[in-house]
């Protein structure tokens, strides 16, 4: 499993749990009507198409958290934020997966 995790950006739980609890600042980048059907507690939700737009709000953030449905579009947020030159993101997967840590 970790193997998969490394090929497809996931974090480890020991990394997210420690991460949640160092205060990182969790982004769900689903739709507003996905995030209203349930969320991981202290999630900040910003659509994916709107993250780019956005990157000015996260300058300060000491570690950034990014979750969704199933991890692709969090994937898509990682590669966003560390082409714009974050280095501070972490893939968090299914906000389920997050959620289990807050």
């Amino acid at each position: 499993m970790n193997f998969f995790r490394q090929l497809f950006g996931g974090s480890s739980a020991v990394d997210l749990e420690s991460l949640i609890k160092e205060g990182a600042f969790i982004v769900d980048v689903r739709t507003p009507g996905e995030y209203a059907g349930g969320h991981a507690k202290g999630a900040v939700n910003i659509p994916l198409d709107q993250l780019p737009k956005q990157l000015a709000k996260f300058k300060h953030k000491q570690n950034i958290i990014v979750c969704c449905q199933s991890g692709g579009r969090s994937g898509q947020a990682k590669t966003i934020f560390e082409k714009n030159g974050f280095g501070n993101v972490t893939n968090g997967g299914s906000w389920n997966n997050v959620a289990q840590y807050c």
